[in-house]
């Protein structure tokens, strides 16, 4: 649910950023950093900082003199970076502040009841949990500080609370509030008991017509939507696709979205294999139409049960699968719909269809109305039919002993 770490695996997000290189040092004087032997000696003294002192090492290790004789490097590098620091590990029982978060919730921690587990992933985990004044289900995304930053990720983080708190669209799942604790950070929202449209797609296989053009048309609103105001979401794929109590859609998980004013670009490796535009996969330089294409790619799953590409186990064979693939419409779809899909799945974003005005001229919206509140005055009967019928299993099931400090007093004298 947040950003993600390049990955191999094609379910997961997978993202790229360069790092920074590290700023001018110096030593004493002639102008050196010491030996990287220097930097053990601080171990118990840093133990409690987390990741900074791997950086440190590593950083004083890339700029020791050691590293202008190869014969040493050989010998103490790897012994250095491989052997003694994946040995060492920090303390758990530490308190990180970061001060772009504010330490308390909008309530009391006592007034939140966790319910249950809605989502865990490699980075984060999403909890059910009931606001006892409000009498209200939440969705809270919990984010361990220390993931955070060995990711480099804190960045991020504050781009998605920036971008929820800016938008506000009837098709975006709305942001409560975020704050921090002693070890994680918190994000807070609405909570859609419906599910996601990735388990509805599981369940029924593929969509008849009627149903994928009302999804298309809110897909297309929303994401027009940020578009405009210079958001880019860069993970638009089934699992982040909330459906509401009317089975209308709710674009969620903006943990990989960023600004992106029009006319610039973006050289990020992110997102989700299968969903990826081909300019993402290949390094970019790349824009909004990238959600475009992932659009494309989630109708055509809608369609026809499965996904134009198979999945590879990297971004490169992905990339050559994608340039490789005709994209096989079935005859089987009307004519409209093979259009649309023809042309989201355009490999050049230039010629990619990408306004609003486009979409509601196109031959397979015709007779669809572009007024978000008029769409949600209608119940979406196909998805509430699959509600009632669906197997429903305790949200606490895969819950156990969850490390969460909801419930840590926020009187305690942290940080200073």
């Amino acid at each position: 649910m947040g950003a993600a770490e390049s990955s191999c695996e094609p379910a997961e997000g997978l993202r790229q950023d360069s790092a920074a290189a590290p700023g001018p040092l110096k030593g004493r004087g002639n102008n050196v950093l010491p030996d990287a032997s220097w930097a053990r000696s601080w171990k118990a003294l840093l133990s409690n900082v987390g990741g900074a002192l791997l950086g440190l090492e590593r950083v004083l290790v890339a700029r020791s003199p050691l590293k202008q004789e190869p014969g040493a490097v050989a010998e103490k590098l790897p012994q250095l970076m491989e052997s003694e620091v994946a040995e060492w590990t920090p303390s758990q029982c530490f308190s990180l502040f970061l001060p772009e978060f504010p330490l308390r919730p909008p309530v009391g921690p006592s007034q939140l009841k966790i319910l249950g587990l809605v989502a865990k992933g490699s980075f984060g985990t999403v909890l059910k949990v009931l606001d006892c004044g409000q009498e209200k289900v939440f969705a809270v995304k919990v984010l361990p500080k220390m993931e955070v930053l060995r990711r480099d990720s804190l960045k991020q983080c504050k781009e998605e609370v920036s971008i929820q708190k800016q938008v506000r669209h009837p098709f975006v799942h709305c942001l409560g509030d975020s704050w921090q604790g002693q070890r994680h950070l918190f994000i807070m929202c609405t909570y859609c008991s419906t599910g996601d449209l990735y388990r509805l797609w599981k369940s029924v296989g593929h969509f008849a017509e009627a149903v994928i053009r009302l999804f298309a048309t809110e897909l297309v609103l929303v994401l027009g939507y940020l578009h405009n105001v210079g958001i880019v979401h860069r993970d638009v794929k089934m699992e982040n696709i909330l459906l509401d109590e009317r089975g209308h859609l709710k674009l969620t998980d903006f943990g990989l979205a960023r600004h992106l004013p029009w006319g610039k670009r973006a050289y990020t490796i992110c997102g989700t294999l299968q969903y990826m535009a081909p300019e993402v996969l290949s390094g970019g330089p790349y824009a909004h139409s990238a959600d475009w294409w992932s659009m494309g790619v989630l109708l055509f799953a809608l369609a026809n049960g499965k996904f134009p590409v198979a999945p590879e186990k990297d971004h490169m064979a992905m990339l050559e699968s994608v340039k490789r693939c005709t994209f096989c419409i079935p005859s089987t779809l009307s004519l409209g719909l093979r259009l649309l899909l023809s042309e989201l799945l355009c490999q050049d974003p230039q010629r990619r269809l990408r306004y609003l005005h486009h979409f509601r001229g196109h031959l397979f919206f015709r007779g669809m109305t572009f007024d978000a509140e008029m769409l949600q005055k209608q119940p979406v009967d196909f998805v509430l039919g699959w509600r009632r019928v669906k197997e429903t299993t305790p949200d606490s099931a895969a819950f156990s002993d969850f490390d969460c400090d909801l419930g840590v007093p926020m009187s305690q004298p942290w940080p200073g």
